[in-house]
């Protein structure tokens, strides 16, 4: 992704969790102070969809396939994949020992 898409996503979450109105100005001022470059039409793209859309439900629907679900989805997602991970082993290896008792011998009989 591309660092000016990702600083206007930063600009944008940072002028809502401080309760300023988001507009393409603020939005460009936040990126000339990181100094990040970005193509002149993503501050004012981002500044409609914070008119148009609440800010928090995109942050918390984040699985909804939206454009935003890439940048949050490691966050969201790492822990459910890191937790389900060990159980999808624990439950390959059960299989693996309840088919060896089925067949009526074991590794060392």
């Amino acid at each position: 992704m591309d660092c000016g898409v990702q600083g206007c996503i930063l600009a944008t979450l940072i002028l809502h969790d401080e309760e300023i109105p988001v507009t393409a100005e603020k939005i460009n001022a936040l990126l000339k102070a990181a100094k990040v470059s970005a193509e002149s039409y993503w501050p004012s793209l981002f500044a409609k969809l914070a008119q148009n859309k609440n800010i928090e439900d995109l942050i918390l629907n984040v699985g909804g396939g939206c454009a935003a679900a890439a940048v949050a989805a490691p966050v969201a997602g790492g822990a459910a994949a890191a937790a389900a991970a060990p159980a999808a082993e624990e439950k390959k290896e059960e299989v693996k020992e309840e088919s060896d008792d089925d067949m009526g011998f074991g590794l060392f009989d």
